[in-house]
């Protein structure tokens, strides 16, 4: 019996834990020392650029260092020639109450069952399914969360690096602006030697700030991806399980999954700034509070000038300020919904005189609310059903990025994004009001 196990524990060492067959040309990774066979590992990397995570415990390699490990591989010719068989498959997993295969699975209590329990008043009235449908169903699932974890992993990343780039350009400021004082002051350094230490100090406390700042951002940043890919990787993990095991905990993943989605969110506030109405291009119907910071529908026309920046066909207003790069977020209190209306950005070269179509090709991204119903201005429109009616909406545009997502700025439950969008001139926040509405910039 010893012997048996040695000689399985020996299989289990030469097999690839990707393929789970013997290993084929087997090579290391250097940072970490797992082995992989080559076509396996190169497979798995395909595609990426930079960074190489290891499948067995996702180190980053920060460049496809592999080595050939022929040690490795003469010892899997070796243990090909015992003609081994197999290792044995884990037996299946039985009920406890009736010593029965457990072949269904119990929607409501989120758990796997027999045919005999099936039958008993405890899950006779439940919805079952049998356990590889079930499976499949949440192999789904899960996946579409991996995709999403990916995407969002990847956007963490750049934010990271972007971030770095910026503190990286202060730094330089900083240090030409330190190098231009103690010229002028080194000049009259007799009579000035007060101001240039006073000066210094203040540049000094301006570093330690930005440092505290960067570090903090920084710390956070790598938390949430070091969370971002131990969820990937259980996430991965499941996916290769047997049934029984991938649905054992199947609701908490996907609970962990919906918490991670909220955290990686609000990650766009960080880019929140201030935007004002700008008047000039307020529809005649149109009422602006003092500061420019509210709006609202009226029945009637107020006298104003015909400029070219105003809209004269839809009750239409813009920001003040439009964005040719960079990203941005800013918010929108809903006081009155009225019957209608639409947020979002919109081209600055937008027809304001006549009638036209509320399409992305007509330079129009927007969420609308009409007569009760969400829907984003799409080509067909695409209807939306969030979880909880928003109070006050998030906007976040990437302009670089083509990407413009609208949130429930409450919850950060994203509500619709225009992914891939052609930004090619100066984008204004952009909204339109019908039969009473009013809105507020928070």
């Amino acid at each position: 019996m010893a012997a048996a196990a040695q000689l399985g524990n020996l299989q289990e060492e030469a097999t690839c834990s990707i393929c789970l067959e013997y290993f084929t040309d087997p090579v290391m990774i250097i940072d970490c020392g797992h082995n992989f066979c080559r076509s396996c590992i190169t497979q798995s990397w395909k595609g990426r650029d930079g960074n190489f995570p290891c499948p067995q415990c996702r180190e980053i390699s920060s460049g496809e260092n592999l080595r050939p490990n022929r040690q490795l591989g003469n010892m899997v010719e070796m243990l090909k020639q015992f003609h081994l068989p197999p290792l044995k498959p884990p037996e299946e997993n039985l009920c406890e109450k009736h010593d029965e295969k457990l072949r269904l699975f119990c929607a409501e209590d989120q758990r796997m069952i027999c045919w005999v329990c099936r039958e008993s008043k405890e899950h006779k009235t439940h919805s079952a399914s049998p356990i590889e449908e079930a499976a499949e169903e949440y192999k789904v699932k899960l996946q579409e969360w991996l995709r999403i974890l990916k995407k969002e992993e990847e956007y963490i990343l750049e934010s990271k690096v972007k971030e770095g780039e910026q503190y990286k350009t202060m730094r330089g400021k900083l240090r030409t602006q330190k190098q231009k004082i103690e010229s002028e002051f080194g000049k009259l350094r007799q009579l000035l030697k007060a101001n240039e230490q006073t000066l210094h100090r203040r540049l000094e406390e301006m570093e330690k700030k930005i440092t505290m700042v960067e570090n903090a951002n920084i710390t956070k940043l790598s938390n949430q991806i070091t969370s971002l890919n131990a969820l990937i990787t259980e996430i991965e993990r499941k996916c290769e399980e047997p049934v029984w095991e991938l649905l054992k905990a199947a609701g908490s993943t996907l609970t962990r999954c919906n918490n991670v989605k909220i955290q990686c969110s609000e990650v766009v506030k960080r880019y929140k700034v201030m935007v004002t109405l700008d008047s000039d291009t307020a529809h005649p119907q149109l009422v602006l509070s003092e500061g420019q910071r509210r709006v609202r529908d009226t029945d009637t026309e107020k006298p104003l000038p015909d400029t070219p920046k105003r809209f004269t066909f839809f009750n239409c207003v813009l920001g003040s300020e439009g964005f040719i790069s960079g990203r941005h977020y800013w918010e929108v209190q809903l006081l009155q919904e009225g019957r209608a209306w639409q947020v979002g950005v919109t081209a600055e070269s937008v027809d304001r005189k006549e009638d036209f179509i509320w399409l992305p090709e007509m330079g129009i991204w927007a969420l609308q609310w009409c007569d009760g119903r969400y829907s984003a201005l799409t080509s067909p429109e695409t209807p939306l059903s969030p979880r909880e009616r928003p109070c006050k909406l998030g906007v976040f545009l990437d302009y670089e990025g083509g990407r413009l997502s609208l949130y429930n700025a409450d919850s950060m439950a994203l509500l619709y994004t225009f992914q891939q969008a052609s930004f090619t001139e100066r984008l204004f926040p952009f909204f339109h009001l019908w039969f009473g509405a009013e809105l507020r910039l928070v």
